[in-house]
């Protein structure tokens, strides 16, 4: 039986309530399936304005097969481009960050505009058409201070995303922050797994002791039910709406994005050890409600996020292999706050940096055990992981209605 039939056919016979398969946890042409199936056709949270904030400022990121370099152009617009020469396919840009007034690829010196038109490639005849080698261009949003980039040819419609995203982020005004510290880490396990295993709290007691000074393990935060009938949560609601802050639980009708702002335990203002501020300068200047707790945002297959009063933590997954995942963390405060005058990196990052590490390990375990031929997928808990529910049924509905018109891989024996 070839990849994508087995594939499919696992998932429609999957047990409800169940895990999935060891080899959706594992198996090279599974994880092939996801990557041409998912992350090569959905949008992507990739970065933040923040880190383009003036024109010739770029990063690059790679995406399975994809190398990707996004830019701010000279009309200062953000764009996202394939980070490949259009003459023999050399990276343009090697380098993680950097800032250039032009983009030159290195090899022979082919030099494109922030654009991405060609500009300049020497000794080339005169029958060369510069215009048709422009940088092939990938579809590029910013919505809230985030970027969003899509591989696909034509990218799915991103109206819905904006119209339920936007208004959360717009009185946080990313775009006017930093990235205070950044940390990657890659997980030794499949992508699923480490969605999976935020998606509960379930585990969080046992695992994450300074995360639960502030953060509240209640099923009605992490999950994707009961927030609405738990009267500590729609106070909370009632409070930040009221000083201007969309609060209230949304989902996308696919279930692939949704925001909600909930509390922090013991009237916490932030992600520390003493629930203290970590961030003396407020993290933007429209907002001035104290105790505004976490602003959770999440997008289906790369982010989940926190937006307090003081700073943001965006988090960013992008599969390397069927068992290695990269797992990106980003602090952003003020732009106009001073390190070693309004905040310290230990204090702000301290609580996550820990809470990372122990999530890793608890991945890996997760992959170690899942290894076993005696693996066989065991039934979650309803309560505490309503939210992997959630996750999985998004993941085998997205699969199973684009494998059905999907291209086949054949399977080795």
């Amino acid at each position: 039986m070839d990849a994508h039939s087995e594939l499919l056919r696992n998932l429609k016979h999957r047990k409800p309530g169940y895990g999935l398969e060891q080899a959706f946890y594992s198996d090279p042409d599974y994880f092939r399936l996801d990557m041409e199936n998912i992350f090569y056709r959905d949008w992507l949270f990739i970065g933040h304005d923040c880190e383009v904030a003036r024109p010739g400022n770029y990063f690059t990121v790679q995406i399975g097969d994809y190398p990707v370099v996004i830019v701010r152009d000279r009309e200062k617009k953000i764009r996202a481009f394939h980070n490949s020469c259009r003459h023999r396919g050399s990276r343009v840009c090697a380098s993680e960050r950097g800032s250039s007034a032009k983009l030159v690829c290195p090899y022979h010196q082919w030099t494109y505009e922030l654009d991405g038109r060609l500009l300049f490639a020497r000794q080339m005849g005169d029958d060369f058409d510069a215009s048709q080698h422009s940088l092939k261009t990938v579809h590029c949003e910013s919505i809230g201070g985030y970027i969003f980039i899509c591989l696909a040819p034509i990218a799915p419609d991103f109206a819905a995303t904006r119209a339920l995203i936007e208004p959360y982020l717009a009185p946080h005004r990313l775009g006017e922050t930093k990235v205070a510290f950044q940390s990657s880490i890659v997980e030794k396990g499949n992508w699923k797994l480490v969605w999976e295993n935020n998606r509960e709290c379930y585990h969080c007691a046992a695992n994450h002791p300074e995360l639960c000074k502030t953060f509240p393990e209640a099923p009605s935060v992490t999950g994707v039910q009961g927030s609405k009938d738990d009267p500590e949560i729609v106070a909370h609601w009632d409070k930040c709406e009221a000083a201007g802050l969309p609060s209230v639980f949304r989902i996308d009708e696919n279930g692939q994005f949704r925001a909600t702002r909930v509390p922090l335990l013991h009237e916490s203002e932030s992600y520390t050890m003493s629930g203290k501020r970590a961030v003396a300068r407020q993290l933007s200047d429209d907002v001035s409600t104290r105790q505004i707790g976490s602003l959770l945002l999440y997008h289906y297959p790369t982010t989940w996020n926190h937006i307090l009063g003081d700073h943001a933590i965006s988090f960013r997954v992008l599969p390397l292999s069927p068992t290695e995942t990269q797992v990106t963390t980003k602090w952003l405060v003020h732009k106009d706050a001073v390190e070693g005058v309004d905040y310290t990196i230990d204090e702000l990052t301290h609580v996550w940096l820990e809470t990372n590490d122990q999530d890793r390990q608890i991945v890996e375990e997760n992959a170690f055990g899942i290894r076993s031929p005696a693996y066989e997928p065991g039934p979650y808990s309803v309560e505490h992981e309503g939210g992997v529910l959630q996750f999985l049924e998004w993941y085998s509905n997205t699969m199973e209605t684009r494998l059905d018109g999907g291209k086949r891989l054949s399977k080795v024996a």
